[in-house]
């Protein structure tokens, strides 16, 4: 049995009363717990802290506590590099006009996607492959996973997606997987990396997933221009109208500030 040390219970008890008070909140007291970045509960939601434009975000773990459950959400802070992701739950009439910019500046990604979109788009998804992307798992049915607490339905749902996969393409899946809504738990780490997963949050994206409000050019550069980073992973939505508008003049931008485009392939080999 781990020996508990009464000194170290005394001075977090100290610490996370004066943290309530002095007015942090419970949202200081979690950061009390520096060792214990990832917690073992249920519904936790990935979360992110900018504090200086231009340079990385804070994320609710250290890149090196969750490279233990062979999960990431940035690359590294050295390199002007930058991942770009997407995550498409259904296909809303903008993804061939995406992947014209991609080619265009011949920039490769992952797309995250869920069982619809294989089932209702398999010649885009088989476009996406043609192209040079990776199409990865962002679950079948995009549940709430940290909810899940039996392996067998947890498994099932990254599964399902690969047999669809499997039936649209003819190929295996990449085992990549985006947990839905960044909703996560130590205990779903650990079941995607038994099944030889690897789990991919962010360190940059914006609200684009609203139909009826979506946010202007001028909103939108104004979230991935000034918070864009070295070793970013940057996760957009290809359901939304504002970044297939904008992605030519986006991708234009951020090579003209001296970044270069990587694979997920690429940053876990690193």
């Amino acid at each position: 049995m781990k020996r508990v040390s009464y000194k170290r219970i005394a001075v977090y008890t100290a610490i996370l009363i004066a943290a309530y008070f002095v007015g942090g909140g419970l949202a200081m007291v979690r950061n009390v717990y520096a060792d214990e970045k990832v917690m073992e509960v249920s519904g936790e939601n990935w979360g992110l802290g900018f504090s200086t434009e231009g340079q990385p975000p804070t994320g609710n773990a250290t890149p090196d506590e969750m490279k233990k459950y062979d999960a990431y959400y940035i690359g590294d802070t050295e390199k002007k590099v930058i991942y770009l992701t997407f995550d498409a739950g259904y296909e809303n009439g903008y993804t061939a006009s995406i992947l014209d910019a991609l080619k265009k500046h011949n920039v490769k990604v992952t797309f995250f996607l869920v069982g619809n979109y294989i089932t209702s788009s398999p010649d885009l998804v088989k476009r996406m492959i043609e192209e040079g992307h990776t199409v990865a798992n962002h679950t079948y049915h995009h549940p709430n996973m940290s909810a899940i607490s039996s392996k067998e339905s947890f498994h099932n749902e990254l599964k399902s997606l690969e047999q669809a996969y499997k039936e649209a393409t003819g190929q295996e899946m990449c085992k990549y997987y985006r947990p839905p809504q960044g909703k996560y738990s130590v205990a779903n780490l650990k079941m995607a990396q038994e099944l030889g997963y690897k789990t991919f949050f962010w360190s940059l994206a914006y609200v684009d997933w609203y139909n009826d409000k979506q946010p202007t050019k001028e909103q939108a550069f104004k979230k991935l221009l000034g918070r864009i980073h070295p070793g970013a992973i940057v996760l957009l939505h290809s359901t939304s109208k504002t970044n297939a508008e904008i992605l030519d003049e986006l991708l234009t931008k951020w090579e003209e500030m001296g970044y270069t485009f990587g694979t997920l392939d690429e940053l876990v080999q690193s």
